[in-house]
Formats: structure tokens, sequence, C-alpha cells
């Protein structure tokens, strides 16, 4: 009975052992399973990261031409500092910056004590000037008759005739001393010169101000004429002999998006700056709205057919090495190959390149500055666009 017993607690171990065994395998097999795909699952994901995508486009021939967009600042068709002419305190300004100004109305008053006095001066010696010049007159007259009776002779008359010369002289100098000193109290009256507005006041009540355009002179007003406005722009060369007096230019400001004004080429210097290889153009700008401020930063486009074969790419392709600028190029193994190129014309957004591409080109767009010659890389987008 003893032995039946410990054969069957025998068995049922055994059995015992074998399931633990087995449930111990299948858990082994499951964890190496599981192991096997985590590995696979990451191996996969490295890759997968390891992976570098870029876009590409194709560089686009300038077949159609560009419009040239340069850079110019808005100033006053006529911008005139107004200085002084009579030295002396200011009594009074009458118009302050903005104000609009007709041609001769008063903009400041000046007062000049001593041109006063200098003026009442020269009127009492004209009087003085004027009674001996009286006096001459009276005793050449007389030394006149005389000598027809024979009474004096010739060179007696002569010199009593010089004398009246000499006082008609003194006479003519004293009334043009006079009338300088009475136009120059007339300049305390400072005027506007044209009609326009009031850019700068640099007085004040009470300021001493010197007479002059230069030196010491001290500039009192700055006004400017704002309808029409002007700008100068600088063509290079190249496009130099297609701008014509008269044509119709486009003006735009950053701070107005959408806002177009007309303007037309009033005249060009007809001739090239020997330092910049650039031709001076003057524009004119209506502003009968007074929209456009004197002094603003535009981009002015002007009708020129800038057919050129050269191509274009955006200005965001380019990576500017030590050795020059280079584009990367992804070739059809999908390794970059970092290009030498040689620019043309810049037009802001866009750049023409005069070498080192060509036409069907993959450009990496917004190339990495990490970006080395041999890289590998995967396209993030099978259909290429063209650049526009």
């Amino acid at each position: 009975m003893s032995d039946i017993d410990s054969g069957a607690v025998l068995r049922r171990a055994k059995l015992l052992i074998g399931g633990i065994a087995a449930v111990l395998l299948i858990g082994a097999i499951i964890v190496l399973i599981l192991r096997t795909r985590q590995a696979h699952a990451l191996e996969t994901s490295t890759a997968l990261h390891a992976k570098r995508y870029v876009t590409t486009i194709e560089p686009k021939a300038d077949d159609g031409g560009q419009p040239l967009t340069l850079p110019g600042t808005l100033l006053g068709v006529i911008e005139s500092t107004v200085y002084a002419r009579s030295s002396g305190y200011v009594v009074r300004w009458v118009k302050d910056i903005g104000s609009p100004v007709k041609k001769g109305e008063l903009l400041a008053e000046i007062t000049a004590p001593e041109v006063n006095q200098e003026l009442s001066q020269a009127i009492s010696s004209r009087t003085q000037v004027a009674a001996s010049l009286s006096l001459a007159k009276s005793t050449a007259d007389r030394w006149q008759s005389l000598r027809q009776k024979d009474a004096v002779t010739q060179q007696d008359l002569d010199e009593r005739q010089s004398a009246y010369n000499q006082a008609q002289a003194n006479l003519a100098a004293a009334d043009a001393n006079v009338l300088r000193l009475r136009q120059l109290l007339g300049f305390n009256q400072v005027v506007a010169p044209f009609d326009g507005v009031v850019t700068r006041r640099n007085i004040d009540v009470g300021d001493l101000v010197n007479a002059g355009n230069g030196g010491t002179g001290q500039a009192l007003f700055t006004v400017a004429q704002v309808d029409p406005l002007r700008l100068y722009v600088y063509v290079p060369q190249a496009f130099a002999p297609q701008v014509k007096v008269g044509d119709t230019v486009t003006v735009t400001l950053a701070d107005q998006v959408g806002e177009q004004y007309k303007g037309s080429v009033a005249r060009t210097a007809r001739a090239i700056d020997t330092t910049t290889r650039t031709m001076q153009v003057e524009i004119r700008v209506p502003n009968p709205k007074d929209v456009l401020i004197s002094g603003s930063y535009v981009q002015v486009t002007l009708p020129i057919n800038m057919d050129s074969k050269a191509l274009v790419v955006p200005t965001n392709v380019l990576l500017f090495r030590p050795d020059g600028t280079r584009i990367a190029l992804v070739d059809s193994a999908g390794r970059v190959r970092l290009t030498l190129v040689r620019l043309g014309t810049d037009f802001g957004d866009r750049v023409e390149v005069l070498s080192g591409l060509a036409t069907g080109d993959r450009i990496v767009l917004n190339p990495a500055d990490s970006l080395a010659d041999g890289d590998m890389v995967t396209l993030s987008a099978p259909k290429q666009t063209r650049a526009e």
C-alpha cells in the first residue's frame, strides 16, 4: 500500500515538473519572439530616422523675362532749406512742421536793431550828399555863365563841373546804400520760397540767427513740395539702354501691401557711373491725395524686358561657403553633390545662375548648413515642382 502511494506521488511530481518546464519553455519562446520583434522594430525605426528627407525643385529658364525692381527713396520734387538773410533775434514764428504754405507766405520774423540804425544813418548821409549835390550844381551853373562872359578860365569851369559830377556819383552811391539796407530790413520777414509743406523748424522765439547759407549761417526751416514726389534709382548698365523718358513705372511700399502707385521716368543721366556701373534715373510720382510721405523707402518696378537665357532659382537654395556660393544637387542614386555656381542678377526672392546648373537638375530646397558632399538623402515627394 505504501509502495502504491509512493509511485503515485512520484508520477504526480513528474507531471508537475514537466508542466512547469513546459510553461517556462513556452514563456521563453514568447519572450524571444517579442524581443526579436522589438529589435526589428528598433532597427526599422533607427533606419527610418537616419534617413535625411529633402525637397527638390528644378531650375527654370528665364524665357519670358523678369521685371526689374530697384529700391529708392521718395523725396519732395523741390526741397529747400530756408536761411536768414538778416542777422538778429527771432521775434516769432508762424508755421510749424506739417503746415502747408504758399509762396511768399510768412514763416518767421526777425528783429535787427543794427540794421534799423544803419538805415537811419544811411538816410542822413544821403541827405548830406543831396545837399552837397545841390550846391555843386548851382556852382557849376554859375561858373558856366561866367565862362560864357569869359570871366573865368576853362580850367576853373572844369573843376566846378568835376565837383558836380562827383556829387552826383556820391548821391547815387548813397541811394544804393539806402536801397541795400531797406532790402536787408525786408529780409527780417522770412517767407516761403514756393508752395509746399514745412518739414522742419529749427528755431524758436529769442534765438539769435546769423545771416548766410553757409559757415555760421543757421537753417531756419525746410520746405518741400510733396506733389509730385521724386525718387532716384540706379539702373545696372546691362539694362540702362532700355530705360526711356516717359516710361510708366510701378511704386510699392512694404508697409502698404497690395497698394501700387504709378509714376513716370522724368529724366535719365544718359551716362554710366564708372564707379558703380549704373545709370541714375529720376522718377516722378503724383501724390494728389498726400498719401505718400517724403522720405519713404519704396520698391520701383521698371518696364524692362530682362530677356535672359540664364536659369533662375529661389534664393533659399543657396549655400554660402568659404570657397564660394554652392547649390546642393541630388543625383539619381540619391547622393548630394555640392556644385559651385556663378550668380547673376538678384531679383530679391529669386536670383539668376549664370553657370554651374543645367535644366533638369534636382536642387535641394532649404538645405541644412550641415549638408555635405556625398550625403545620402531621400526625396520627400516623388513629384518635382519647378522654381517659380
